[in-house]
């Protein structure tokens, strides 16, 4: 059976979503709310009209310019809301050789049933996994996002359990989760997973302001400017992340 993809937008040499460079798919579909999402437009969910093989072919055409450690990365939106699609896509991937990256923040997980025997099946094709987590606490997540993070927490120790690298990704937001003891928090969180091969604290910008005007919709954190040097290298110490430089935030 052939799934369909619904898919936003692709960079063809994406360098922040994962190793080397990628073929970065964004699927269409969210089911989370970020206050600070600067791609609010991927949210609603729509009916997909991509072959993953069709998608693949496509991708290929960029392998000389991935090297050896570069390759494919779907990001989203939410990808595992199209756990199919992505799970064919990968599987085809894996076929051709190339290396895969899944960017989510795990919010569909779930640990019993048809969801979980599916995300079994995704990660047997899924090289590396890409983990958002927003908020360490359980109620400023759920007031930042929509969504508490209990079983996204658990998706990290699912993810551990089984061995699956996992780089875990951070948006630094001031006056949200920036304190210290939220970042202590997670930096204990981390800790106790063995899986973590890298943290990357991404600093929250407003440059996806105008997308919430757009849709008709009020900006929820209007006047919260993006953290200064020193909050980024703060966190940064904080989570042990050995960066001295930072990124933007794709959110």
């Amino acid at each position: 059976m052939k799934h369909l993809g619904a898919i936003h937008s692709i960079e063809t040499f994406g360098s922040v979503d994962g190793p080397g460079v990628r073929f970065v798919i964004f699927l269409q579909g969210c089911r989370m709310r970020c206050k600070f999402c600067h791609n609010a437009d991927t949210w609603k969910i729509k009916e997909g009209d991509t072959l993953p093989d069709n998608l693949l072919q496509k991708a290929k055409r960029y392998r000389t310019y991935w090297g050896k450690s570069g390759g494919i990365t779907v990001s989203g939106g939410e990808p595992l809301l199209q756990i199919d699609f992505v799970t064919e896509l990968f599987r085809l991937a894996k076929e051709e050789g190339i290396h895969t990256t899944l960017d989510t923040c795990g919010q569909p997980f779930e640990e019993k049933g048809e969801m979980f025997e599916k995300i079994e099946k995704l990660m047997e094709v899924t090289d590396l996994v890409l983990l958002d987590i927003k908020h360490i606490d359980q109620q400023q997540h759920k007031q930042l996002t929509g969504w508490t993070n209990e079983n996204i927490l658990r998706f990290a120790k699912y993810l551990d359990s089984i061995h699956k690298p996992v780089w875990i990704r951070h948006v630094l937001v001031p006056t949200i989760n920036d304190d210290d003891r939220y970042l202590e928090k997670l930096n204990h969180f981390i800790e106790s997973l063995s899986n973590v091969e890298r943290v990357e604290v991404l600093p929250y910008h407003t440059m996806g302001a105008y997308k919430w005007k757009e849709l008709g919709m009020d900006y929820p954190l209007e006047g919260i400017d993006p953290p200064s040097p020193q909050r980024i290298a703060n966190a940064n110490r904080l989570l042990h992340t050995g960066n001295t430089e930072f990124q933007n935030s794709k959110e």
